[in-house]
């Protein structure tokens, strides 16, 4: 019995430091929405944007009413965005997109991890060309009609649609300077956007071994933990 609750609390701490997380990179991205663009998101796209992902997380309301407030403040921390490339082990692309308020402490980080985990910190433009940026949706499937959604969403720039029947949503894919253009049809249209998101596709994949991905993952898990850390993009087959 104490081996079953033992185990239970392990995986409750473990979801709660992932919630954490993940509130702590949206906060840091209300920051930079509220910085660039003010704290009203009827007029501001971007923080409108954030403002959709937190709720998919489930973030209090109070929460992020709470982090926009802090964002107006004159002694709020300033993040900037900011992108680092290099190799995982095995000779994987990494991709490692980052919000921070001290770039310094940010990139000497990223060196360690990459360090210790036997791969290489690149140079600007090192690995980015074997990617494309793109933007991702996500709506609700409920009662859409599948053939007059394609062609309405082909006219806001959607280059692929998925259809996910698990959790019945639809996933749209456009070019990433169509992002815009696709929220604004969207939101014209009534659509509730659920999630949306920015992202680094491979344009090819790479294969390794079993064991070789256990290295890579290990890694990506690592700095996975860095709060300055948003997002790992790779090309794993």
């Amino acid at each position: 019995m104490g081996r079953v609750f033992e185990k239970r609390k392990h995986k409750m701490f473990a979801r709660y430091a992932k919630m954490a997380k993940a509130f702590t990179r949206i906060g840091r991205e209300i920051v930079i929405a509220v910085k660039a663009g003010g704290p009203n998101p009827d007029s501001n796209s971007h923080l409108r944007t954030v403002i959709q992902n937190a709720k998919s997380i489930n973030m209090p309301k109070d929460r992020i009413d709470g982090a926009i407030k802090r964002a107006t403040e004159k002694d709020s921390a300033n993040y900037e965005e900011v992108l680092y490339e290099g190799y995982a082990p095995h000779g994987v692309p990494v991709i490692i997109e980052t919000a921070t308020d001290n770039p310094t402490r940010t990139v000497a980080n990223v060196r360690m991890y990459f360090s210790r985990g036997n791969g290489t910190l690149g140079t600007i433009g090192s690995v980015s060309f074997m990617f494309e940026r793109k933007a991702l949706f996500k709506i609700s499937a409920q009662g859409l009609d599948k053939d007059n959604i394609e062609l309405e969403l082909i006219d806001f720039g959607a280059e692929e649609l998925t259809w996910d029947d698990e959790t019945n949503d639809l996933i749209i894919q456009v070019a990433f300077t169509d992002f815009g253009t696709m929220q604004k049809g969207l939101e014209d249209k009534g659509y509730e956007i659920k999630e949306s998101s920015k992202v680094f596709m491979p344009t090819t994949t790479k294969e390794i071994t079993e064991e070789q991905e256990a290295d890579v993952m290990a890694l990506i898990e690592k700095m996975e933990e860095d709060d300055d850390i948003l997002a790992i993009y790779h090309n794993i087959a």
